[in-house]
């Protein structure tokens, strides 16, 4: 099987390495969804129109140009509480520049927003 969030994620930094203003990611899941709406509160993305039908759904997402990469972790990795700092420095070009998206307990976040609820989880993706 194809990993539908490394699609959705290289389709949108591809379409901003030419310049576009919008692209049309296929198909769209759970994840997706949560992962667009971290990089769009995140200043990252626009406007995101999605569309349901029986083959996934689609979403058009308006780009703001401030993406410089993004991409998603494989294998997923597992995180402690205490580890973000050392996959900060794999994934990230510098301290406080950029986002890793984790899967929680509590839900979708960036590694942000679990280092300050003390949470581990799964690592999902980054963006820069």
């Amino acid at each position: 099987m194809n990993d539908t969030l490394s699609t959705a994620l290289s389709n949108i930094l591809n379409a901003g390495k030419v310049g576009k203003q919008s692209c049309i990611v296929k198909p769209i899941s759970k994840i997706i969804k949560v992962v667009f709406e971290i990089m769009k509160n995140s200043n990252f993305l626009g406007n995101i129109e999605y569309t349901e039908n029986i083959k996934g759904g689609s979403a058009k997402v308006h780009l703001l140009g401030n993406i410089n990469k993004c991409g998603s972790i494989k294998p997923r990795y597992n995180i402690k509480k205490t580890d973000y700092e050392k996959f900060e420095k794999r994934y990230l070009p510098a301290k406080d520049f950029g986002f890793l998206i984790v899967s929680t307990s509590k839900g979708v976040m960036t590694h942000l927003e679990a280092k300050e609820k003390k949470l581990g989880g799964r690592l999902l993706a980054y963006f820069y």
